[in-house]
């Protein structure tokens, strides 16, 4: 049976492919072909790819990735699509699930909002409570520099909590917009803000939502 990691990275893969190696992406300074490597680098170097997590490492990984970003756009689609070599620990599904699954569903909405006349996708309801459950385990991390409390509410009325704090501002809206939201793509996510109208500004200017 196909997992929703597997799905969500086929579905990256054939994104990146009908935009071309030069189509924007909400990712800022990264273009598609950026965006391809990162995906490749995380998967296949993890000497380089801790850079996101070791500041000490940061100059590698975008030595590494601007190396890979070099090679042929349809090869990195190519390494997408058939998933990590055996070696890596993504190659074993429970992991791929657990680490993949928002991963690869928010660079496939990099893609598709960074383009003119984007249209929502609509989500099935097991892979939108799929989004909610990591939600509710990773809410306090990606919401911990909010400069105002934050709650958010999926339609049925279902919150968590991603930042304790007063005002209260509650972002409203579907599991993945809501996702997409709290990792800092405010501006693309379709959600709706409740609060004091000063705490809602604060909260939309703010850069601080996200890793």
């Amino acid at each position: 049976m196909s997992t929703h990691a597997k799905r969500e990275r086929l579905l990256l893969a054939d994104l990146l492919e009908a935009a071309g190696p030069d189509a924007p992406t909400l990712c800022e300074g990264w273009r598609t072909r950026d965006l391809a490597a990162h995906v490749v680098v995380r998967e296949r170097r993890p000497d380089a790819a801790a850079g996101s997590l070791v500041p000490a490492l940061k100059d590698r990984q975008d030595r590494v990735q601007a190396e890979f970003a070099d090679k042929p756009y349809d090869e990195l689609i190519r390494l997408i699509r058939t998933g990590p070599p055996k070696f890596s620990p993504f190659a074993i599904k429970q992991v791929d699930e657990g680490a993949n699954v928002v991963e690869f569903y928010v660079h496939a909405e990099d893609v598709r909002r960074a383009q003119p006349h984007w249209s929502a996708r609509e989500l099935d309801p097991v892979f939108s409570d799929a989004l909610w459950s990591r939600l509710e385990r990773t809410a306090r991390l990606l919401g911990r520099k909010a400069p105002v409390g934050l709650v958010l509410r999926r339609p049925d009325g279902q919150t968590v909590v991603a930042h304790k704090g007063a005002p209260v501002v509650t972002a409203s809206g579907e599991p993945g917009e809501l996702t997409m939201y709290l990792y800092g793509r405010q501006d693309s996510a379709k959600v709706a803000l409740d609060g004091e109208p000063q705490a809602i500004e604060r909260l939309r200017e703010t850069k601080q939502l996200g890793i």
